[in-house]
């Protein structure tokens, strides 16, 4: 989801990231500022002027965001759902959750707490305006901007549109009303990427009738609406697929393995060249002894194979790498996403009993999306 991301500073326990694409947007919304807004609701003010208004503006969004994005985070604390922590990319913010929320309750009240927020810190600030007639045009112009933004930022998040605010505060109702996460899920976002296309369809109007910005905007963020509905629906469905299941469900349970007297030359032709995979398992009197991979031999010359074993490059396994038949599934997966593994040795007892490999899993996966099978009667026929 994101390019590249870094850490600005922690607030109230939660680390905030910045990725790249928001240094786009920071500039586009500081020219737009300072070239566009700012000097037709102030005209006649200093170049210079526009340019600090315009610096203020963007810095004030960026906190807008961010308290946005800290109230859902801190009412998710309050119900036990973890936080990665807050990142700021081109469409806005986003509060990475560990798991989907444990109640259809616990959800509405942390969809709800992002628009309360917004909402309340925009009437705040229009209030300063309306009433603070002695501060300077420019501060009051940036406080104007940033009370109107923070509405709209608020009532743009109530739309009922999945993943937006509005349309987790419906899942959550509907997911309360039928007991049922899985087709609350499908509801909301259908909707959310119905309301992507309408977005997409309004952004091609807007740049037809000469509004190019604009229209370029609205479509773009119409593709992102789409797509997050899209990824909500398969992530869904990866849930309830691996979820409850346990590892040796899914794992296969005859690997192949390298010995650790192997060459090294016949360890890439009889096994890298053959069967194409990136690392293997390195099995001794069936224990996991370690594993080899591909970019651990790409840093040999193979002129320096000749005399060399498995056992010469292969690497241990971390604890934290390993996992064991009983480990539920969806948490496995989870792992191999966050470490960018593709594969994880099933071990017992020291002994490898099998590989979960994440090309399966998701093989598994798109089974169940083109067959639309529910998951109960998916393992009647698979079991």
């Amino acid at each position: 989801m994101f390019l590249y991301r870094v850490k600005v500073f922690t607030l109230a326990g939660f680390s905030v990231w910045v990725d790249a694409s928001w240094l786009v947007f920071a500039l586009l919304v500081g020219w737009t500022l300072g070239a566009g807004l700012f000097p037709i609701i102030t005209p006649f003010l200093p170049a210079e002027t526009y340019v600090w208004m315009a610096v203020a503006g963007t810095i004030g969004l960026f906190f807008s965001i961010v308290f946005h994005e800290l109230s859902h985070s801190l009412v998710a604390r309050r119900f036990a759902m973890p936080i990665r922590g807050i990142t700021l990319f081109i469409f806005g913010g986003v509060a990475e959750l560990d798991h989907e929320p444990t109640s259809s309750g616990s959800e509405f009240l942390m969809a709800l707490a992002g628009p309360f927020v917004s909402l309340a810190l925009g009437t705040a600030l229009l209030a300063v305006v309306a009433l603070d007639r002695a501060l300077p045009v420019p501060v009051l112009a940036v406080l104007w901007y940033l009370g109107y933004i923070n509405w709209l930022l608020g009532l743009f998040n109530l739309v009922p549109a999945f993943p937006l605010d509005g349309g987790r505060m419906l899942r959550a109702l509907l997911w309360g009303w039928k007991r049922d996460l899985g087709w609350a899920t499908r509801i909301a976002a259908g909707i959310g990427a119905g309301f992507g296309v309408l977005l997409m369809l309004g952004g091609v109007f807007e740049f037809v009738v000469g509004s190019f910005v604009g229209g370029v905007w609205l479509f773009l963020i119409g593709v992102f609406l789409y797509g997050a509905a899209g990824a909500a629906r398969r992530q869904m469905i990866a849930q309830q697929t691996f979820g409850g299941h346990s590892v040796d469900t899914f794992m296969n349970r005859q690997p192949i393995t390298v010995p650790p007297d192997l060459p090294l030359r016949q360890l890439v032709e009889d096994f890298f060249y053959r069967y194409h995979h990136k690392a293997f398992p390195v099995e001794q009197d069936g224990r996991l002894v370690g594993c080899v991979t591909a970019a651990r031999l790409r840093q040999i010359e193979p002129a320096e194979w000749e005399g060399r074993t498995a056992r010469d490059v292969m690497e241990s396994c971390p604890p934290e790498s390993l996992v064991s038949p009983a480990t539920d599934a969806l948490d496995a997966l989870l792992r191999m996403q966050k470490s960018g593994k593709g594969w994880l040795p099933v071990v017992a007892e020291d002994r490898l009993v099998g590989i979960l490999s994440l090309s399966d899993m998701l093989h598994v996966l798109s089974l169940r999306l083109e067959s639309g099978v529910d998951r109960r009667r998916w393992f009647q026929h698979q079991h």
